[in-house]
């Protein structure tokens, strides 16, 4: 019997590239921690001697201070991505569920690492008002994730382009104004203010009159 061919494996990232990568996020864990404590009064001099780095290190890597916090903006983003553009089964859940079961997982941290990366964020959100250039690095990483977001939907749904554009920005939203409203706050990142049981609220509310949702591909 023929087989259907199999998918051309991913490739790996490189040493080199993956170092970069690493990089990235430390300085990215380092410029965060800074501005959550000092606000906008921070300097990228500053920022690349607390990550070990020299400034024209940082600079290759940054344009600006405030640059320096989107890779580790990127990383929940990236990971709520994949985990919707896993493969699934054939008993897979509508659209609509699986668009709240990934955003609850993305804001539930599973370690110590991922509730202090969601606090650094909190901090970032709050020295936001003191640093327009800041809030301009996390509305652009929102837009980057809502693009992102559009042929992964694509590939959940029979909506039509339109429809899956408001899903996306439906989503996307909800993710947003969830940490957000968090960070505004003083609630613990599990508890019934959590970001977790805001992003559910506020995606029902987003998603409620996009009915292609309650479907799936296929």
């Amino acid at each position: 019997m023929p087989t259907a061919p199999r998918p051309a494996p991913t490739a790996r990232p490189s040493l080199t590239e993956r170092r970069k990568a690493e990089t990235q996020l430390e300085i990215a864990r380092t410029a965060a921690a800074l501005f959550a404590e000092r606000g906008a009064a921070v300097t990228a001099d500053e920022i690349a001697r607390a990550a070990g780095v020299a400034l024209r290190t940082f600079y290759r890597y940054f344009r600006t201070k405030e640059d320096a916090v989107a890779p580790l903006l990127a990383v929940g983003v990236r990971q709520w991505l994949d985990d919707l553009a896993a493969p699934a089964g054939p008993d897979a859940p509508p659209v609509r569920e699986t668009l709240e079961r990934a955003a609850r997982r993305a804001l539930t941290p599973a370690d110590a690492p991922e509730t202090e990366a969601l606090h650094w964020t909190r901090g970032l959100l709050r020295a936001m008002p003191g640093d327009p250039a800041l809030r301009a690095v996390w509305h652009r990483v929102h837009h980057d994730s809502e693009e992102a977001l559009i042929p992964v939907l694509a590939r959940l749904t029979d909506a039509d382009p339109p429809a899956v554009r408001l899903a996306a920005a439906a989503a996307n939203t909800a993710m947003r104004v969830a940490v957000e409203e968090w960070a505004a706050g003083d609630e613990p990142e599990d508890g019934p203010r959590g970001p977790a049981e805001l992003v559910t609220r506020a995606m029902r509310a987003l998603t409620a009159g996009l009915p292609e949702l309650d479907g799936r591909k296929g």
